[in-house]
């Protein structure tokens, strides 16, 4: 059920995360992550796992997965700590990240989907006047061609990538940034996004925010997290106020 208890005649503007919040991107992950490991002759990780991964930068997410590849099945790793296990990872990460960027582009949006309602609620959302912004942790070159590709570009003054800022979300500064770039005050500017990430960044910039109850929250429950609201569908931010 929808809880949410303002009008959102009070603000100017939304910040709408991307990955687990208007897209399920996880089919995109597992193929480019396991070719990825492929290259590498390193095991696959299975998209279980990698739901787990997700939500806090490509890096985070290639790193995750190569120290969790390492930890099982590996006789040399039986017993690594994760200290041992982020630096194997590390001395990786340069090749792994060639490999995981050149496979992704190849794919990007050919295994994932809009969620629905989606579409709905940025129609409805426009409808009432506010400038609209798509903030996401992953890689800008990753993020405009998928908004593109299923149609959602047009709904959106601003794009930005995880790379666009100096810090990615959880940090307040790309949300405070793209403030700035849609010329709204943070108190009167909508975070809507699906995990603690998105939270975290909401509360220490100052805006209000809303979370949708499916993506991806670290494995963890989503109402647990601290927000304004909770939607089962984006459509409902527009249905639940009078």
């Amino acid at each position: 059920m929808t809880s949410i208890h303002y009008d959102l005649a009070r603000f100017d503007a939304a910040i709408v995360d991307l990955d687990g919040t208007m897209v399920d991107t996880l089919g995109d992950f597992a193929v480019s992550l396991n070719h990825m490991l492929g290259d590498l002759s390193l095991p696959p990780v299975a998209p279980a796992a990698i739901e787990k991964m997700v939500g806090k930068g490509s890096e985070h997410l290639i790193l995750s997965a190569l120290a969790h590849v390492m930890s099982s099945g590996s006789a040399a790793s039986e017993g690594a700590d994760a200290e041992v296990l982020h630096a194997r990872a590390q001395a990786l990460f340069d090749q792994a990240w060639e490999r995981y960027q050149h496979h992704y582009l190849a794919i990007n949006g050919q295994h994932s989907a809009v969620y629905p309602g989606v579409v709905e609620g940025l129609k409805a959302l426009r409808s009432r006047g506010l400038r609209l912004a798509c903030l996401t942790n992953k890689p800008t070159s990753f993020a405009k061609p998928l908004l593109a590709a299923k149609g959602l570009d047009g709904f959106f003054d601003f794009a930005f990538g995880g790379d666009a800022f100096a810090r990615k979300k959880p940090d307040p500064l790309p949300l405070l940034k793209t403030c700035e770039a849609l010329g709204t005050a943070p108190a009167r500017t909508l975070m809507v996004g699906d995990s603690s990430n998105d939270a975290r960044a909401a509360r220490a910039a100052g805006c209000p925010v809303v979370l949708v109850t499916y993506g991806y929250n670290h494995g963890e429950p989503i109402r647990g997290v601290d927000a304004d609201g909770f939607v089962d569908s984006l459509a409902e931010i527009d249905r639940s106020v009078s």
